[in-house]
């Protein structure tokens, strides 16, 4: 059933209102006049092909949803502008968050088209009380990475990879760029399914940090369509849950304790046992008491350097899971981080062969995931050149680098060398 103008106008009002955006701001995105915006909605003047589709990208939605027999005056999306319109006042994030959606649309649609299953396993959710307290938000982040390792098998070993971690559980993972205050975000779309974004920005072990914390608020917090995690923020009770799994989920206690003991550290400067022995026909227990040598047990900044690179983290996340667990004071974690910041934390890692990966040379999946989907598609001829230029565009490769890919590939022909004029 085609719909009429005016019903499409009303949809786009609908639409535009949900989202909490002005008439104003539709009619920059369109490069025309309000009074024209105002037409559109009436349905008194018509809406090209073009236009509706940068509208759709606006407004986060899909546009074929404008057309459909049914059409809801609310998604996730709007629900999260409704939810924070704080981010509907940033371009930038609110640019990010409609990237996010339209590039999950566009790999749900590419895995539809050549057949592949990318919902990955059920991912589980975790009905949690609000926390009332900073401590009781701690408490729920830790018990809920204890749970979720218990599910996943992971033990108390290091996670290599987290991103594929989350595919695998149905989770679809994405690095772009974000304001500085923005550190991640996550979206749960009907069409797009879970979404998790880490900052472009920041190094890659942040970023990796960002995984762990948006993964707590798949787990957690379900019931909402989206949320904005800010540096600003980091008090609000939620974000301080995901921050408390993110630690204790990329390095767990037991695991923490278990490597640094390794290390021939960690253990108390004095030990007591009662030993129990038959003394003239009777039980008595002797007190034995031993003491470490002085100093023995202090953690160095190197101890530091090799626990960050075992577990996957940054020197400073693993100084303050070292300060939490009560394995460093808070002086010997200031000293520890001021040594670091000096510069001296990254010139031990060099010297024990142990370097921070580049966080600009880090695949980053997403990228490739879709980029590989959208070649076979090509291939197969389910989508045009001219599609595959749009989906390279939004992932920011250039039409060399295009170009040269499908010629590696095999999908186009290559140039002739230009003969050697001898």
């Amino acid at each position: 059933m085609s719909i009429t103008q005016e019903q499409l106008g009303r949809r786009i009002r609908n639409a535009r209102e949900a989202c909490g955006l002005t008439q104003e701001r539709v009619a920059a995105t369109l490069d025309v006049s309000r009074p024209t915006v105002a037409q559109i909605e009436a349905g008194k003047r018509a809406i090209s092909s073009l236009e509706l589709d940068h509208l759709a990208h606006l407004f986060g939605r899909d546009l074929r949803d404008f057309v459909a027999d049914d059409f809801s005056d609310t998604d996730p999306l709007a629900a999260l502008f409704r939810a924070q319109p704080e981010v509907v006042a940033e371009p930038a994030v609110a640019e990010a968050l409609r990237d996010c959606v339209a590039l999950g649309r566009e790999i749900t649609c590419l895995e539809r088209l050549i057949g592949v299953d990318g919902g990955g396993t059920a991912t589980a959710s975790y009905l949690l009380p609000p926390p009332k307290t900073r401590w009781e938000a701690v408490q729920q982040g830790e018990r809920l990475s204890a749970e979720e390792r218990r599910r996943l098998g992971l033990g108390d070993a290091a996670i290599p990879d987290l991103t594929e971690l989350l595919e695998v559980q149905g989770i679809r993972t994405g690095v772009l760029n974000l304001p500085p205050d923005v550190s991640g975000l996550t979206l749960n779309d009907r069409k797009v399914g879970l979404f998790v974004v880490a900052n472009r920005v920041q190094h890659v072990l942040r970023r990796r940090f960002s995984f762990a914390h948006e993964y707590a608020h798949v787990l957690a917090d379900r019931d909402r369509f989206g949320l904005v995690s800010r540096s600003s923020e980091r008090d609000n009770l939620v974000e301080v849950r995901a921050n408390a799994f993110a630690a204790s989920f990329l390095m767990p206690e037991d695991g923490v304790r278990q490597f640094v003991t390794g290390l021939g550290k960690g253990r108390p400067s004095r030990v007591h046992a009662d030993v129990v022995g038959v003394v003239s026909d009777t039980e008595e227990s002797l007190e034995i008491e031993g003491r470490t040598a002085p100093g023995s047990q202090a953690v160095q900044l190197y101890d530091v350097v090799r626990l960050a690179h075992h577990f996957g983290v940054s020197r400073v996340a693993a100084l303050f899971r070292l300060h939490n667990l009560r394995i460093i004071s808070k002086p010997e974690l200031e000293t520890l981080k001021q040594l670091d910041e000096l510069g001296r934390g990254r010139q031990l890692a060099i010297h024990l062969g142990l370097p921070e990966p580049d966080h600009a040379e880090v695949r980053e999946r997403f990228q490739h995931r879709i980029l590989g989907l959208a070649l076979e598609a090509f291939r197969r001829e389910e989508i045009s050149r001219g599609k595959l230029d749009e989906l390279s565009s939004m992932l920011g490769i250039s039409r060399d680098r295009l170009d040269s890919l499908l010629e590696d590939a095999g999908l186009i022909e290559k140039e002739s060398d230009p003969e050697v004029v001898t």
